[in-house]
C-alpha cells in the first residue's frame, strides 16, 4: 500500500491491514520529514514493514528516514550505478557506507540495533525510471547495499517516449521491464513496481515483478467511502490503533 496523505492515524491504520509493506512517500506524497517520524514514533510490532521514499537522493533524508525506524528507502531517479552507490552510502553505517549514527528509537523505549545488524536488515530499493538507469542496469542491480530495484513505470515511460500501456504491453526479450527482472534475477534482489491499483499490478506479477504496490492510502479510503454509500449501510465503529 502506498501512503500519500501524511496523515499518522490514517497510515497506522493501513499498517495494520495485513500488507506486506506500507510506503510513506516524501517525493510525491505529504510525508516530509515530520510527518515521517510522528508516523514511526507510533509504530508497533502489529505493523506491516514501512519502507520512505525520499524527495530525492538526498542524504539528509535518507538517514532521517532510517533513524526514525523505518525498515527501508526507495530512492527515486537513481540514474547511474554512481547514484546507487551513493544512495548505499547514504544507507548503510561504516564500513559498508557513511551514514552518521543517530537512531530516534530508544527515544520512544524501542531498541536500535548495532550497526552492522541495522545495515543487515536496512532495505534499500532504487528506483529505475530514466534512459540512463537503463544504460547502466547491469552495473546497478550489482551495487553492493542495493537489496531491490523498484520500477516507477509512469517516468520510465515518460523518459522512453512511449505510453504505460505500451511499456506494460512489451514482452519481448529486449524490453525495458524484461530487462529489468532478468538483471535482478542474475544479481540475486528482488524487483517490483509502483501499480497503482490490482489490475496493473497483475500484469506487473505476470512479467515477473516481486513487490507492488497495488493501491494508494487515497484510493483505498475512496473505495471504502464509495462502498459504504453505496450499500447503504452505517460506518463501521472505530477501533484504537
Amino acid at each position: 500500500m502506498w501512503c500519500l496523505l501524511g496523515e499518522s492515524g490514517t497510515t497506522a491504520r493501513v499498517a495494520q491491514a495485513g500488507y506486506d509493506w506500507v510506503l510513506l512517500d516524501g517525493q510525491h506524497g505529504a510525508f516530509d520529514r515530520s510527518r515521517v517520524t510522528d508516523v514511526l514514533r507510533h509504530r508497533t510490532d502489529a505493523w506491516s514493514r514501512v519502507l520512505v521514499r525520499p524527495p530525492g537522493l538526498d542524504t539528509a533524508s535518507i538517514g532521517a528516514a532510517l533513524d526514525a525506524g523505518a525498515d527501508g528507502v526507495v530512492v527515486p531517479l537513481i540514474d547511474s550505478a554512481a547514484d546507487a552507490r551513493a544512495a548505499a552510502d547514504a544507507a548503510l553505517y561504516p564500513p559498508a557506507g557513511r551514514r552518521s549514527w543517530g537512531p530516534l528509537t530508544p527515544m520512544w523505549g524501542r531498541d536500535a540495533p548495532p550497526p552492522d545488524a541495522a545495515n543487515r536488515r536496512i532495505e534499500l530499493w532504487v528506483m529505475i525510471e530514466t534512459r540512463g538507469a537503463l544504460d547502466e542496469l547491469d552495473a546497478i542491480v550489482a551495487t553492493p547495499g542495493v537489496t531491490a530495484v523498484f520500477v516507477g513505470p509512469n517516468d520510465l515511460s515518460l523518459a522512453l517516449g512511449i505510453t504505460m500501456d505500451e511499456l506494460l504491453a512489451d514482452s519481448r526479450a529486449n524490453a525495458p521491464l524484461t530487462r529489468i527482472v532478468a538483471a535482478c534475477r542474475g544479481a540475486g534482489i528482488r524487483c517490483g513496481a509502483y501499480a497503482a491499483e490490482p489490475a496493473m499490478a497483475a500484469r506487473f506479477a505476470e512479467l515477473g515483478f516481486d513487490d507492488l504496490a497495488v493501491a494508494t492510502d487515497v484510493a483505498a479510503l475512496d473505495a471504502g467511502a464509495a462502498l459504504l454509500k453505496g450499500h447503504g449501510a452505517a460506518s463501521p465503529r472505530p477501533a484504537s490503533y
